[in-house]
């Protein structure tokens, strides 16, 4: 079957690229407004971009052509922390994924506590065992859409933050340790599974 993204509604879109490619790491970003608002919510439209120096980015959707509060809080700061997501603090996860008040803090809502970061004023979650302090460099707005499109943001990582059983002699990550979790489609998630090696040729 052959598709032209042209002729399909934005929701076979989604469902078609969101159950293709995967897993997606989830980029965990708290940010803060400009009244100092604690703000965190989940993106699986995340990874990394280079390590030289380091950069991360994140998309968030515009629905109904609204900017999600994460997006006006670094658009609007400048900066933002990706807290990364492990099986201990999934649910704690989805649960900051739901719509609430600007003026309400999801740290709150899924009882999660704050920590302060040291170069950037957005709060780290303390339950996630690493952290990237990042400060926005660039952002695209996705143009051609139908529902409001996206915003890409790139975020320069200017501190990191291990738990040190994170981590391994030469700065190895331990993965039994670290435990991460990935998107899938719909409500569902997936563990790291079988795992094998393929040396460069």
């Amino acid at each position: 079957m052959t598709l032209d993204p042209n002729e399909l509604e934005a929701s076979a879109i989604y469902k078609l690229l969101t159950g293709t490619i995967i897993p997606r790491p989830i980029g965990w970003i708290s940010s803060i407004s400009e009244d100092g608002i604690n703000n965190l919510a989940p993106f699986s439209y995340f990874n990394m971009l280079g390590d030289d120096p380091p950069h991360v980015m994140f998309s968030t959707r515009r629905d109904n052509n609204k900017n999600k509060d994460t997006l006006n809080n670094v658009l609007t700061t400048k900066q933002f922390v990706v807290n990364m997501v492990t099986e201990e603090v999934v649910e704690q996860m989805n649960t900051t994924s739901q719509s609430i008040p600007a003026d309400e803090s999801e740290f709150d809502l899924a009882n999660l506590t704050p920590i302060p970061s040291v170069k950037i004023k957005p709060m780290r979650v303390k339950e996630s065992p690493i952290h990237f302090e990042c400060e926005l460099v660039h952002h695209y707005f996705l143009e051609g859409h139908q529902q409001g499109g996206a915003c890409v943001l790139i975020g320069k990582i200017v501190m990191m933050h291990y738990d040190e059983k994170m981590l391994l002699d030469n700065y190895k990550i331990n993965l039994e340790n670290y435990k991460p979790v990935a998107r899938l489609a719909g409500s569902n998630y997936s563990k790291i599974g079988e795992m094998f090696s393929i040396k460069r040729g």
